[in-house]
C-alpha cells in the first residue's frame, strides 16, 4: 500500500542573480518515511530545504509546491510552520543563558492566570525530552551543555512541536556515537508514527542505515530518486561527484621510514593530584605511515593530540621522541618549532579567524618564514599562500574572501594549508572530514597519500572505523585512557576494533 504524499516540490529554479542553484529540481516526500538528500557542498541541498522550510519565499523561485496535494505559498518560515514543515538547521538556533526548557518553549509558553506556568513548562519540557530518549534535566542552561547535546534539544524542540515534516540539515555532525544512535532511534520511532523526514547527511553508513529512498542532487540538478533497497553507496557516489570511486578509501602505502615519533609508557594528568587521564600509552609513527587512532567517546583520543601539542595536561610519566630526540612540547609554537602540527576536530573555534580572508587564514601559523628582518615580506607572502590554495584546490572568489563564506570542505583546505605551510615533520589530524561532503573527503585522503609519499608521517584520529580501516596502515584503540588493541590494517575488522575500543581484546603491537 503507497502512502500519501506530503510534500512536493515541482521543477524548482532558484537563482542569485547569474547563478542557479536550483535548476529544474523536483522532489517528493512521503508519510512515515525517511527521504535522504545527498550531494556535495553547493550541489542545493540547503537551497532546497530553505525553500520548502519558507526561508526563500513563494516569487523568489520558480515552480511549485504542494502540502498534502494543495500548493503552498510560504511567504515566511512561520507560514511553513503552520503547514507542519519544522526544519534544524546546521548552525544552532538555542540561547545559551536560558534553560532547555525555556528553549523548549520559546514563542508558545504556557499560561494560567496571565503568566508563564512554569511548572507546565519544565514537567512538559521533561516529558517531551523522554519521549525523545534524550537524558537531560530541562532546568539545566543550554550554555553549559556540549555541542551535541545542544542539537538534541534543538531536535527536540521542533518533535515538541508535533510537526508533520521534519527537516534535518547534517543533525549528527557534532553528536557522539551514542547520540548518533539516540538520534536515530528517535527517527525511526517519528517513522512509524507516520512523520515525514527529510534527513541531511554527508555520512553515507547513517543514510543507509535510516533512509528509506535517497534523492542526489548535484550542480543544483537532481540526479535521480532511488530505492535504498535497490542501489548502493558506489552508485550514490556516481551520481554526488560524476565519476565512478573504486574506493572510498583510495590508501595508497608508502615505504616506511624512519621512526618520526615514539610514544613510551605516557600517563597524564589533567591536573596534579588527578588521577591519569592517558595511561600506559605507547606507538611508534613512521615516515610514510598513516596510524590511525580510534575508540569510543571519552577514550582520550582528542586529549592525547592535545597533550603532544602543548595545550593540556601534565605528564606523570613515559617519555616522547621526535625525530629521535626528546620532545616536550609547552605550547603549539614549540610544537611548531619541532615540526609537529594539529588540524583540531573544531574548525571553525581552533583552526581559523572566520572574518578573514583565505590567505591571513593560511600564512597565520608560518608567519615566521616570510620575515625579512623585523618585517613581512607581503609579496612572498602571498606568492606562499597562492601556491598552497592553488595546490589544495581552495575555491574562493579571492583570496581576501573571509573563510567563514567557505563551504565546510573548503574551510578545512585552509586549515590544512596553514598546517602544512609550517612544513610538519609529523601531522596530528582530529575527524578531519567532519562536516565535509564525500569529494572534499576524497581531496583530504588524496593529500594524505602524497603527504606521506613525501615522508611525512600522519596520526588520523576519527570516529569513523570504515576511515580508519581504508585510511590506516596501522590502528591504535584506546579503551578510557589505555591503549585496547593495536592492528596492523590487514588484519582489522570492525569487530576487533570495537572489541579492543570497549576493553575487550587485547592486541600486542
Amino acid at each position: 500500500m503507497s502512502r500519501p504524499t506530503v510534500l512536493d516540490a515541482r521543477s524548482i529554479v532558484k537563482r542569485f542573480g547569474a547563478v542557479t542553484a536550483l535548476d529544474g529540481v523536483s522532489f517528493d516526500l512521503r508519510a512515515g518515511e525517511v527521504h535522504a538528500l545527498c550531494g556535495e557542498n553547493g550541489a542545493g541541498k540547503s537551497t532546497l530545504i530553505k525553500l520548502l522550510s519558507g526561508v526563500y519565499p513563494h516569487g523568489s523561485y520558480e515552480g511549485d509546491i504542494l502540502v498534502d496535494g494543495r500548493p503552498a505559498e510560504f511567504r515566511s518560515t512561520r507560514d511553513a510552520e503552520h503547514a507542519g514543515i519544522a526544519i534544524i538547521h546546521q548552525e544552532l538556533a538555542l540561547f545559551p543563558d536560558m534553560t532547555v526548557g525555556e528553549n523548549l518553549f520559546l514563542g508558545s509558553f504556557p499560561r494560567r492566570l496571565g503568566r508563564i506556568d512554569w511548572d507546565r513548562v519544565y514537567s512538559e519540557s521533561a516529558a517531551t525530552l523522554a519521549e525523545c530518549g534524550i537524558q537531560l534535566d530541562p532546568a539545566t542552561r543550554v550554555g553549559d551543555l556540549g555541542i551535541g547535546q545542544q542539537q538534541l534539544v534543538e531536535i527536540a524542540r521542533a518533535v515538541a512541536r508535533r510537526p508533520k515534516v521534519l527537516v534535518l540539515d547534517e543533525p549528527t555532525a557534532a553528536l557522539s556515537r551514542h547520540e548518533i544512535d539516540t538520534l536515530l532511534g528517535l527517527l525511526r520511532q517519528l517513522r512509524s508514527r507516520g512523520v515525514a523526514c527529510v534527513f541531511i547527511s554527508h555520512k553515507l553508513d547513517e543514510v543507509f542505515g535510516i533512509a528509506d529512498r535517497i534523492t542526489v542532487l548535484r550542480d543544483g540538478t537532481a540526479q535521480g530518486t532511488l530505492d535504498v533497497a535497490a542501489t548502493d553507496a558506489g552508485e550514490i557516489i556516481r551520481r554526488m561527484v560524476g565519476r565512478s570511486i573504486e574506493d572510498y578509501y583510495p590508501r595508497r602505502s608508502a615505504a616506511r621510514g624512519r621512526r618520526l615519533l615514539a610514544v613510551c609508557g605516557l600517563s597524564v594528568v589533567d591536573r596534579p593530584g588527578d588521577a591519569p587521564r592517558l595511561q600506559d600509552i605507547s606507538f611508534d609513527v613512521y615516515a610514510g605511515e598513516v596510524l590511525g587512532i580510534g575508540g569510543l567517546m571519552g577514550a582520550g583520543r582528542t586529549e592525547l593530540l592535545m597533550h603532544l601539542l602543548g595545550l593540556w595536561g601534565r605528564r606523570e610519566a613515559g617519555t616522547v621522541e621526535l625525530d629521535g630526540q626528546p620532545y616536550t612540547a609547552r605550547n603549539p609554537r614549540a610544537a611548531l618549532r619541532r615540526g609537529l602540527a594539529l588540524v583540531s576536530e573544531d574548525r571553525k573555534r581552533f583552526g581559523l579567524v572566520l572574518a578573514q580572508g583565505v590567505a591571513f587564514n593560511l600564512s597565520l601559523s608560518s608567519l615566521q618564514e616570510s620575515k625579512r628582518g623585523p618585517l613581512i615580506d607581503l609579496a612572498g607572502e602571498l606568492v606562499r599562500t597562492q601556491a598552497t590554495a592553488q595546490d589544495l584546490r581552495i575555491k574562493a572568489h579571492t583570496l581576501e574572501q573571509p573563510v567563514g563564506t567557505l563551504s565546510g570542505g573548503n574551510q578545512q583546505k585552509v586549515v590544512l594549508g596553514k598546517m602544512l605551510l609550517t612544513s610538519p615533520k609529523v601531522l596530528l589530524l582530529d575527524e578531519p572530514t567532519r562536516g565535509i561532503d564525500v569529494g572534499a573527503r576524497l581531496e583530504v585522503y588524496e593529500l594524505v597519500n602524497r603527504l606521506t609519499a613525501a615522508g611525512q608521517g600522519i596520526v588520523l584520529v576519527s570516529s569513523e572505523l570504515g576511515e580508519l580501516m581504508g585510511m590506516s596502515d596501522r590502528i591504535v584503540m584506546l579503551c578510557e585512557g589505555r591503549v585496547g588493541g593495536v592492528f596492523e590494517r590487514a588484519e582489522a575488522t570492525q569487530e576487533k576494533l570495537l572489541a579492543a575500543a570497549m576493553g575487550r581484546l587485547g592486541r600486542a603491537a
